[in-house]
């Protein structure tokens, strides 16, 4: 779901640019850290998150999934946090491990952490507080998906992409696939925190098993998860491969963590779980600086 550097033109990616940044900003204002307790927990969420997004699985012949992420944020540490978390994930990804464009991170932030951000809340805002949270928590994550991809095709196409109508009617099919697994992957790990942690949707701050959980499940799927990932492209791969347009990526930067690997080490997996583990360790570092940044400036 990461656009790379090469696919869109430059009044979009500079125009998204443009609109993300004050985005976030208005976003880590409205961030609520009362308690200190809470910024490890946005470091731990978004190290999960991380190395979620990092487990491909098949979901069609040639096509791959991945947890996105963007719901889960929301309806544990809320709105705002879940956007100034995953805008951090993203800006590692694009500049430590090469995954996105550098000059399309603010087309990539405005999908994934400010419209999916808005798409799962919405619903969950509006009947997730009765009976009904379930299904508004699996209603969220699935527009969260959707959302994003379908700006993605937007910008692609404002960008001068054209798609044909069977392209479309594949990249629908992926990306509806992709939303309802979303929707269940959400639902499921929001179950599991819960049994450990009574209400942890509602107060966060104190779910100190929880916070343990989530970073024993960040590292094994970053250590480990490699084994069963899938090596298939994901949808925005496979559809770019389909229009011809895969060869137009560039990179921009270069980085020993490029493509989830570690050149030190000559075993592939230990590469990849090695990089992996990096990565989970900077996303922690780099979301709690954050919060405690956030936290800093609201309280002076």
């Amino acid at each position: 779901m990461h656009i790379p550097d090469g696919f869109l033109s430059a009044p979009v990616w500079a125009t998204l640019n443009a609109v993300s940044l004050p985005a976030v900003g208005y976003m880590a204002r409205r961030v609520e850290l009362r308690e200190e307790s809470r910024i490890p927990l946005l470091g731990v969420l978004g190290a999960f998150v991380f190395a979620a997004q990092m487990v491909n699985f098949p979901v069609a012949p040639g096509t791959s999934s991945h947890l996105l992420g963007s719901a889960l944020l929301v309806y544990t540490v809320g709105p705002a946090a879940a956007t100034l978390v995953m805008t951090a994930i993203l800006a590692i990804q694009a500049l430590l491990f090469q995954d996105g464009g550098v000059l399309a991170l603010g087309a990539n932030v405005f999908n994934l952490a400010v419209a999916a951000v808005a798409a799962a809340y919405i619903p969950y805002s509006l009947w997730g507080a009765g009976r009904f949270r379930r299904a508004a928590i699996f209603t969220g994550a699935a527009l969260s998906v959707l959302t994003s991809a379908t700006l993605a095709l937007v910008q692609l196409r404002l960008s001068g992409v054209a798609m044909q109508p069977a392209l479309l009617g594949f990249a629908g099919v992926w990306f509806v696939v992709a939303a309802l697994l979303e929707g269940l992957l959400t639902v499921a790990v929001l179950q599991a925190l819960e049994r450990m942690n009574p209400g942890w949707i509602r107060k966060p701050a104190r779910a100190s098993r929880a916070v343990l959980w989530l970073a024993g499940a960040a590292f094994l799927l970053a250590g480990a998860g490699f084994v069963f990932a899938s090596t298939s492209p994901d949808g925005l791969e496979a559809l770019a491969g389909r229009l011809g347009i895969a060869s137009h990526s560039v990179t921009l930067l270069h980085s020993p963590l490029a493509d989830y690997e570690l050149a030190l080490f000559r075993t592939p997996w230990l590469r990849k779980a090695s990089a992996g583990l990096a990565g989970i360790a900077v996303v922690y570092l780099l979301c709690a600086l954050a919060a405690r940044l956030t936290r800093r400036l609201r309280s002076a």
